[in-house]
C-alpha cells in the first residue's frame, strides 16, 4: 500500500440547482428528481495527512464551532465506507477549510464526501473504478455522485445517481445566504404535505438534447422547494432573488432545498459590482464562476 509523506490538498467544488423538480415519493422514502447541477470554482479545501495508527483517523473543521460529532460528520462516513470496500487501513487526519455554507443547498458536505473518496482512490493507488466510488457515493447521499463525476455541470436524475454531463458555457454567479440554514428532511415534508400534483412536472429533458446547454433553457427552469416554505423564510428568499435580478442577474432561484440563492449574470464584473451590494445585508455574499 502506498504511503504519502506530503500533506495532499484536495478542492472540494460547492454547486447550485440551475433547475430542481421534485418527483414522487419512491417506496425506499427517497424521491426521485430531475436537476441540472453547475459546480462553481468555490468551495471548501480537504487536506489528507498520514498519520500513524491503522485505521485511525481524525477530522479537523476549520470555520465550524461547535464541531461536528464524528458519528454525523460525512467525511468520517465516506473513511469508514471506503475503508470497509477496499481494505485500506493508512491512518489519516483530514484538515477541512470548511467555506461552504452549512444547510444552504450548495451541497458542501456531498462534496467533501466526494472528494474523500476521491483522495482516498488516489492515496490507496486506485482500487476502485469509477462504478464503484458511485456506488459508495450513493450510499452517503444523494448528491454526493454528481461530484464524484467531477463535470461542471450535469442533468441529474433517479434519486441523483444517473449524470449526464452537460456542456454548459462560462456562468458567473453570486450566492447569497440569509444568515440560517435549510432542513432537507423537513424541506421534503413540506413539499409533500403540499403538492398540488402527484404527476412530475417540470421535466426539462427537451430542453437539454444531446447534453448541450442553450440559455434559452432559462425560461423552463424552477425550483419545486420555493412555493412550499412558510413565512418568514418565502419572504426572505423571494426578496433575495429579487434583489438578485434588480442587479441585473438574468436569472435568480434557490439552490436545492434552501438556504441559500443564486444570481446568473453575464459577465464577472457585474457579478462582483452584485456581490458587493448585497455584502452587509446577509450572513454569506460570494462570486463565482463555473468550475473549469
Amino acid at each position: 500500500m502506498p504511503i504519502f509523506t506530503e500533506k495532499l490538498p484536495v478542492f472540494a467544488p460547492a454547486k447550485v440547482n440551475l433547475h430542481l423538480a421534485v418527483k414522487n415519493r419512491r417506496p425506499d422514502g427517497f424521491h426521485d428528481i430531475d436537476s441540472v447541477f453547475l459546480a462553481v470554482n468555490f468551495g471548501d479545501t480537504l487536506y489528507f495527512d498520514a498519520i500513524k495508527g491503522k485505521n485511525t483517523v481524525e477530522i479537523a473543521m476549520e470555520g465550524i464551532n461547535p464541531p461536528l460529532p464524528m458519528e454525523k460528520n460525512i467525511i468520517f462516513k465516506a473513511v469508514s465506507l471506503f475503508r470497509e470496500k477496499t481494505g485500506f487501513s493508512q491512518g489519516l487526519k483530514i484538515t477541512v477549510e470548511k467555506r461552504i455554507p452549512m444547510g444552504g443547498g450548495l451541497g458542501g458536505g456531498s462534496s467533501d464526501a466526494a472528494t474523500t473518496l476521491l483522495a482516498l482512490n488516489k492515496i490507496a493507488d486506485s482500487p476502485c473504478r469509477r462504478e464503484n466510488l458511485l456506488e459508495m457515493a450513493t450510499f452517503l447521499g444523494s448528491d454526493v455522485p454528481f461530484f464524484i463525476y467531477k463535470t461542471p455541470a450535469a442533468r441529474v436524475t433517479g434519486r441523483g445517481e444517473r449524470i449526464l454531463p452537460i456542456d454548459a458555457p462560462m456562468l458567473y454567479l453570486v450566492l447569497v445566504s440569509p444568515g440560517f440554514s435549510s432542513d432537507t428532511s423537513a424541506a421534503y415534508k413540506l413539499l409533500d404535505e403540499n403538492r398540488i400534483s402527484t404527476q412530475p412536472n417540470n421535466d426539462v429533458c427537451e430542453f437539454l438534447k444531446e447534453g448541450i446547454f442553450d440559455e434559452k433553457v432559462y425560461s423552463h427552469f424552477t425550483n419545486d422547494f420555493l412555493s412550499v416554505f412558510p413565512e418568514p423564510e418565502k419572504s426572505v428568499y423571494n426578496e433575495i432573488i429579487a434583489s438578485l435580478k434588480e442587479l441585473r442577474a438574468r436569472y435568480a432561484n434557490l439552490s436545492g432545498s434552501g438556504s441559500a440563492c443564486f444570481g446568473i449574470f453575464t459577465d464577472r464584473e457585474q457579478a462582483q459590482k452584485a456581490a458587493d451590494a448585497l455584502r452587509g445585508k446577509w450572513g454569506f455574499v460570494q462570486d463565482c464562476c463555473t468550475l473549469r
